[in-house]
C-alpha cells in the first residue's frame, strides 16, 4: 500500500533533523524536465536541484553509463589507479584549458580543496609568512556549509551559533573594484568569488568588474579562483560564466552538473604551479574520483557538448528572460539573469517568496525562493520553447490572482 503524501511528509519530518524546510510535495519520479509526485501529479522542474540536474532527469546516456560502470567497478579509493579517472580528468582539462584537476565529491569539498591549495601556494611559492595568508571573498557569497566556509559568509543565518570561526578571510563589496584594491596586502593569497552570485539572488556584476579583478590579481601575484559550482557547465549560456568576461582564472571550482543529476561529483582545477604543493598525505578523499563518479563525470561533459546544452541554455535563456520581462505586474520589481539562470525579484507587500513558490507548486511549477524576495528559475538545460511558454503563462496567471486578492483589501 502506497503511503499518502501527508504521511510521508510527517515521517520525514519526524525522523529528519529540521535543517530544511521543503515545499509540501513528495516527489517520486523524474524524466527530462518533468517530475511527478506520489499521487501522479506532474510538475515542470524549474530548479534542477540547484543546477545539479542540468542534463534533465534520468538522461538515457548517463543512466546507461551508471548501469554499465556500476556492474564493473564502483569504489576503490585513490590508493589505486582506475581506468576511468584519467579520461575524465583529461576531458575536464581540455574543456577548461587549465592544467591539473583534483576530484572530490560535493561542491563544498571542492571549495575546501581550493582554499587549501591557495594557502599552500601562498606559503611555498609566494613566500607569505606562515599562518598569515589571507583569502579575499565577497559579501553575499555562498560557497558551502562547512565550518571554514561559513566563517567567511556574511549571512548570519548560516553562521550564528557555529563559532569560533576560521580566520584568514577578508570580505569585500561584490562588484566593487575599489573595495578589492583596498583589501589586497602582501599576505593576500587569492580572491575567491562567484562570477554570478547564485544564493544571493542571481546577482550579476558589471561586465567590466571581472576583467578588472583579473588584472589586479595578476599585478599583485594573487590567485583568482572562481566558484562555478552552480554557474558552470552551461548554466549561463556559456560553458563557464567567466567566458562572458573573456578572462581565465587561476583556479576553477566545479560540481553540481558534473554528476549528471545522478551522483555528487566535484573538482578543483588549477595550474601545475599551484597544484604542485598538494603532495601525498596533504589532501584526499576516499570517494573523490572513484571509478563510477569518473565515468559519470566524463559522460556528463560529453553529453553537454553532444546535446548542445550550452547553446540551448543561451538561446532559451534569452527567450525566457525576454518573456518574463514582458509581464506587466506591480508584484515584479526586477528580473535579471544569464542563460537559464534567472532571478525574479518580487514586492513582498503582495506576497513573500515562499508563498509565491507554493502558489506555483499548486499549478505545476517547482521553484525555490532565496531570501524572502527572489524567486529563482533554473530549469534543466534541455528545456524547450513550448515548456517555457507554458511556464510563463502559469506565472502570469498566478500574478493576476495575487493582484486580485490584494486589491480586495
Amino acid at each position: 500500500m502506497v503511503e499518502s503524501q501527508e504521511k510521508l511528509i510527517k515521517k520525514e519530518s519526524e525522523f529528519s533533523s529540521n535543517n530544511y524546510k521543503p515545499l509540501p510535495v513528495v516527489l517520486s519520479k523524474g524524466k527530462g524536465v518533468w517530475l511527478w509526485d506520489t499521487d501522479g501529479n506532474k510538475y515542470l522542474d524549474m530548479m534542477s536541484a540547484f543546477s545539479a540536474v542540468s542534463h534533465g532527469h534520468a538522461h538515457p546516456e548517463l543512466i546507461k553509463v551508471l548501469h554499465q560502470q556500476s556492474e564493473l567497478l564502483g569504489i576503490t579509493s585513490r590508493a589505486f589507479y582506475s581506468n576511468t579517472l584519467g579520461p575524465f580528468l583529461e576531458k575536464l582539462i581540455n574543456i577548461s584549458d587549465l592544467e591539473v584537476a583534483l576530484p572530490m565529491n560535493t561542491g563544498t569539498e571542492a571549495v575546501e580543496t581550493a582554499i587549501k591549495a591557495a594557502r599552500r601556494w601562498a606559503y611555498k611559492t609566494k613566500r607569505v609568512e606562515i599562518n598569515k595568508a589571507e583569502i579575499i571573498v565577497a559579501e553575499g557569497n555562498f560557497h558551502g556549509r562547512t565550518t571554514t566556509i561559513i566563517s567567511f559568509s556574511t549571512d548570519n543565518e548560516s553562521k550564528e551559533g557555529f563559532g569560533p570561526y576560521t580566520p584568514g578571510f577578508v570580505a569585500i563589496k561584490y562588484g566593487n573594484i575599489d573595495s578589492l584594491k583596498n583589501a589586497i596586502t602582501k599576505n593576500t593569497a587569492a580572491v575567491l568569488v562567484e562570477p554570478i552570485q547564485g544564493e544571493a539572488g542571481i546577482i550579476i556584476p558589471d561586465s567590466k568588474w571581472l576583467p578588472e579583478v583579473r588584472k589586479i590579481c595578476t599585478e599583485n601575484n594573487v590567485l583568482l579562483i572562481l566558484d562555478e559550482i552552480q554557474s558552470g557547465l552551461g548554466r549561463t549560456g556559456k560553458m563557464f560564466a567567466y567566458e562572458h568576461s573573456s578572462i581565465k582564472p587561476d583556479g576553477l571550482i566545479l560540481g553540481k552538473a558534473l554528476g549528471g543529476g545522478l551522483l555528487p561529483v566535484s573538482c578543483f582545477l588549477s595550474t601545475k604551479e599551484v597544484m604542485q604543493w598538494l603532495v601525498p598525505g596533504s589532501h584526499g578523499s576516499t570517494f573523490g574520483g572513484n571509478p563510477l563518479a569518473a565515468a559519470i563525470g566524463k559522460r556528463s561533459l560529453e553529453v553537454i557538448q553532444e546535446d548542445k546544452l550550452v547553446e540551448n541554455s543561451n538561446q532559451q535563456g534569452k527567450y525566457f528572460l525576454d518573456e518574463l520581462k514582458k509581464i506587466e505586474s506591480p508584484i515584479l520589481s526586477e528580473i535579471r539573469g544569464k542563460g537559464l539562470w534567472i532571478g525574479v525579484e518580487i514586492d513582498t507587500k503582495f506576497i513573500n517568496g515562499r508563498n509565491m513558490c507554493k502558489r506555483l507548486l499548486k499549478k505545476g511549477i517547482l521553484s525555490k525562493e532565496t531570501h524572502a524576495s527572489t524567486i529563482r528559475f533554473a530549469p534543466p538545460l534541455i528545456i524547450k520553447k513550448k515548456e517555457i511558454d507554458w511556464a510563463v503563462l502559469v506565472i502570469k496567471e498566478t500574478l493576476k490572482e495575487i493582484e486580485k486578492e490584494h486589491n480586495k483589501y
